[in-house]
């Protein structure tokens, strides 16, 4: 199963006529460049779960930027790292 399909399917396992309504998953482009991610991770098996900010800088565009707040998981990443960035997430979803 590709990274793709994972998110998928970790989407629709968590909706259940409420939770994607008010929540959800956001993509979008950063201007330095690279991508930010927030995943809602509220009423979710993930709720509740913080992490502290993890960086790992190899490059100006090959990085890595991850932390959750027990409501919003955040991911900022190079312009070459969304696909790492989202199998971070879904490892990490997957384990609990």
């Amino acid at each position: 199963m590709n990274t793709l399909q994972r998110l998928e399917r970790w989407f629709m396992a968590n909706c259940d006529g409420d939770w994607e309504h008010g929540s959800g998953i956001t993509i979008s482009t950063l201007d330095n460049p690279g991508w930010t991610i927030d995943i809602n991770v509220e009423e979710t098996t993930l709720a509740g779960r913080v992490s502290e900010i993890s960086k790992v800088d190899r490059t100006e565009t090959d990085w890595l930027h991850s932390s959750c707040d027990g409501t919003v998981f955040k991911l900022r990443c190079g312009p070459g790292n969304l696909e790492e960035a989202l199998q971070l997430f879904l490892d990490m979803a997957e384990r609990t």
